[in-house]
């Protein structure tokens, strides 16, 4: 995903290229559906004007920040999109110092900052969520969650804490990295517990097929044990046996409306505020109605 030539009328500096650093392990990259998709979105629309994604891969923030001081250094880039905000995140007051335009990807509804955003609702699905399970008459609901230093895990976390609260039922949240190793592991944790959870909400799809593999191996049915909800519809969680419950989003047209921000950063226009699709519950297979007393499995 190289920068091209702009076809369009900017002058001779204009490098043609938009860039997305991401801090995440490549290995991921392989077998999470999600930004493969949310890619695609941005490179459609912006390849209707000419322009292409830079996109580069780092191991952690700090990488990151390098990578967006070359760039803005040898003028590789018009515009960042940055994604996974974080709290305490140095990211936008380094690219404000450098003079590089960004769109900031997953803005909350309470997040005041300055820079263009592309807002998410991360609560509301969660709550969602959290009232199928109640209404299939689950009562220890537990979440493994992304990294918990993420501005979205946060918000997914407040949700299903103050929602369980107000339910009057527990709660537990275990922290992952998206990757299957931690949904398996954590699962199993989980699982072992005195009063292990009769449902589990996961932050992403590969560790929610990662954890029903897990309960299988360790004999506990789906969903007739345990319901399990994933996180972002994708081809594994329609293939699982049986197939998963999703909070799905249309990811695609999320990478669409991230373009558009930045195509109208890019021309110097303002740019509207954008939400990005609403996360939706889609039940299939993985989820039951809990026949489990509440102090046994």
């Amino acid at each position: 995903m190289d920068a091209s030539e702009h076809t369009g009328t900017a002058g001779a500096g204009f490098s043609g290229a938009v860039g997305l650093v991401l801090a995440r392990p490549a290995r991921l990259l392989g077998v999470e559906p999600f930004f493969m998709e949310f890619i695609a979105g941005i490179e459609e629309r912006l390849a209707e004007r000419g322009l292409s994604l830079l996109l580069h891969v780092v191991a952690d923030q700090e990488a990151e920040i390098a990578a967006y001081r070359r760039w803005a250094e040898r003028g590789l880039v018009e515009a960042v999109v940055v994604v996974n905000r974080t709290v305490d995140d140095r990211r936008p007051p380094v690219l404000r110092e450098l003079g590089l335009p960004a769109v900031l990807v997953g803005a909350g509804s309470g997040d005041d900052t300055p820079m263009p955003a592309v807002r998410t609702d991360d609560a509301g699905p969660v709550r969602e969520a959290l009232a199928h399970l109640l209404d299939l008459g689950h009562r220890r609901i537990a979440r493994v969650s992304g990294p918990a230093g993420l501005l979205h895990t946060r918000a997914r976390t407040g949700a299903l804490v103050e929602g369980g609260r107000e339910a009057g039922v527990e709660t537990v949240v275990v922290e992952g990295d998206y990757s299957d190793e931690s949904g398996a592991r954590l699962t199993a944790e989980l699982l072992r517990r005195p009063e292990p959870p009769t449902a589990i909400l996961y932050d992403n799809d590969v560790m929610a097929v990662a954890g029903l593999g897990a309960a299988k191996e360790m004999g506990v049915a789906v969903p007739g044990r345990l319901s399990l909800i994933a996180w972002d519809d994708s081809t594994m969680c329609r293939l699982a046996s049986p197939p998963l419950t999703t909070m799905s989003v249309d990811v695609h047209q999320y990478g669409v409306l991230v373009a558009e921000s930045v195509l109208e950063l890019v021309d110097g226009l303002p740019v509207a505020e954008r939400w990005s699709p609403t996360a939706r519950c889609v039940p299939r297979g993985s989820t039951a109605g809990c026949t489990v007393p509440s102090s046994t499995v």
